[in-house]
């Protein structure tokens, strides 16, 4: 959804003075026969993404092909005010119209605030380790959960009857993915690679 002020729906996160940093996790449903273009649009987005104040890292999750049509890119800013600052920015705003008649869908995306918290278990002996480890250690989590979880999932849904809804498929596969990712594998993955990450 294209925006002239920072997101403003329930899920966002206001700053704050103890700002922890924030994500976004946007979603777009990729015309199956654009795909091509879309790719060349998030090369001309990318950079301007992460040339904006407070960017961190930029990860994209690519669909399956033969199950699914959705890009999901995942952007990390510092601060919630420099996060809201490029969703709302004017490149973002001229871009997200360029890219509309690509998608089936709108400019989905939703807003956490806290991007460092996985990456910060009890007893580290730094407040954080290196970019290119936390970038490594959350690519090699995601990966998996991306290949399996759709797997376990379209079969559900099949037997459930709602078999061909790709919007509720990505809602369900990306559901499953970021909470496995909060809750059970990066807590369990930091303290194990603890050693090496801060090392």
């Amino acid at each position: 959804m294209n925006r002239d002020t920072p997101p403003t729906r329930p899920d966002a996160v206001a700053s704050s003075a103890d700002d922890a940093g924030a994500t976004a996790v946007i979603s777009h449903r990729v015309r199956h026969d654009r795909q091509a273009d879309y790719e060349r649009w998030m090369a001309e987005i990318a950079p301007l993404s992460k040339a904006a104040p407070g960017h961190l890292d930029w990860h994209v999750i690519r669909p399956i092909p033969g199950l699914t049509e959705m890009f999901t890119v995942i952007i990390r800013f510092d601060t919630c005010d420099h996060l809201q600052a490029w969703m709302a920015s004017a490149d973002r705003k001229r871009l997200i119209e360029a890219v509309a008649p690509l998608l089936e869908s709108g400019d989905d995306f939703f807003i956490r605030s806290g991007l460092d918290f996985w990456f910060t278990p009890a007893g580290a002996r730094a407040k954080l380790p290196v970019r290119w480890k936390q970038a490594l250690v959350t690519w090699s989590a995601i990966y998996p959960l991306v290949l399996l979880v759709p797997l376990l999932v379209a079969p559900v849904l099949r037997a459930l009857g709602l078999a061909g809804h790709p919007p509720l498929t990505m809602l369900a596969v990306t559901g499953i993915v970021v909470s496995l990712m909060v809750y059970v594998v990066m807590p369990r993955y930091t303290r194990l690679l603890r050693r090496w990450l801060f090392a």
